[in-house]
């Protein structure tokens, strides 16, 4: 696949496409130009080469690089991470602390991912490269960093999609690193000019309730910009949000359906598939969209941590 030139989002800000499962605009990389070199999520390891090429382009040395934050600790978002590390001498990353031991011995989340994606783990994510606890920077609610003059980056604790998610505000835009935590967007959608926002309710930590705090307290910060995992920025953060929030309860009332019908996790992301192109179809969005394989493999994800969330509740 051919490397794209970077994105530019802003005066200071751009988004390397980091073409995870060898999709375009799946998952990025995004570049802060302060006085700090900050980057925002690596995406796994087969993301490295293009995380690299993007810096380049840019005119970045990865000896400048000084800050790698990520947003959570699947893989999809920072499996790269030690990776990209070896590479940039200066570097630090930064981490959730329930995230931290997870990097420094990443077995459970090999073993785990392995679990899921068998045969295919290694040309997804190999290799996951362990990070040495003395290049980690541990950050929690209410923390900041300082990589400018006039940048103070704050940490917000997001669960929700996972209990070791932070999410990062900036101070200068105005706007939020999501990562996972406020769902997905669809880039393919919205430069036709449809917006299109789902939560991302993947297994084993989805807390409803929690995702739902965490939309909450998005929409009370009045953001002007969310800067999302999957995939770029959204310059309509309510519309956004209430969006996600709202597809959050058409997957909880499916999810319970499929709970008292006992369907197995393929035919809920099935019938959740068939929700959201119910409403694509709405806005003219033909059945043979590009977006489609992005949306098919978003509910085979989601479903699992939908039935799986709502298993445990049951057990309670």
């Amino acid at each position: 696949m051919e490397d794209k030139q970077p994105i530019r989002l802003n005066e200071r800000m751009h988004l390397i496409d980091g073409f995870d499962l060898g999709l375009p605009e799946r998952t990025g990389t995004y570049v802060i130009d302060e006085k700090e070199l900050t980057l925002v999520d690596t995406g796994p390891s087969p993301s490295v080469k293009h995380v690299k090429k993007g810096l380049a382009a840019l005119g970045f040395a990865l000896e400048d690089v000084k800050y790698i934050i990520v947003t959570h600790v699947h893989l999809d978002h920072s499996g790269g991470a030690g990776l990209l590390l070896q590479d940039c001498p200066n570097a630090k990353v930064v981490v959730h602390p329930k995230g931290a031991r997870h990097l420094s011995d990443p077995s459970r989340l090999i073993a785990g991912a392995r679990m899921v994606y068998g045969e295919q783990f290694d040309e997804l994510f190999a290799p996951i490269v362990a990070i040495p606890e003395d290049r980690l920077l541990i950050k929690s609610e209410g923390d900041g960093l300082e990589i400018g003059p006039s940048c103070t980056l704050e940490f917000w604790n997001t669960p929700g999609h996972a209990n070791h998610h932070f999410s990062i505000y900036d101070p200068v835009s105005n706007g939020v690193f999501a990562g996972d935590t406020v769902g997905i967007r669809y880039d393919q959608l919205v430069r036709e000019g449809i917006e299109l926002y789902l939560p991302s309710t993947s297994p084993n930590q989805f807390n409803p309730e929690a995702m739902q705090n965490a939309i909450d307290r998005f929409s009370a910060a009045k953001l002007d910009a969310i800067y999302y995992g999957h995939f770029s920025k959204s310059d309509h953060p309510e519309q956004a949000l209430r969006q996600s929030e709202e597809w959050l309860q058409v997957f909880l009332e499916e999810g319970k359906a499929a709970m008292a019908a006992k369907l197995a996790p393929d035919q809920l992301a099935e019938r959740m598939f068939d929700r959201v192109q119910a409403y694509l179809r709405t806005q003219d969005v033909p059945d043979d969209h590009e977006v489609y394989p992005y949306i098919r493999l978003d509910m085979q994800v989601s479903s699992m941590g939908i039935l799986d969330t709502l298993s445990k509740q049951q057990q309670v």
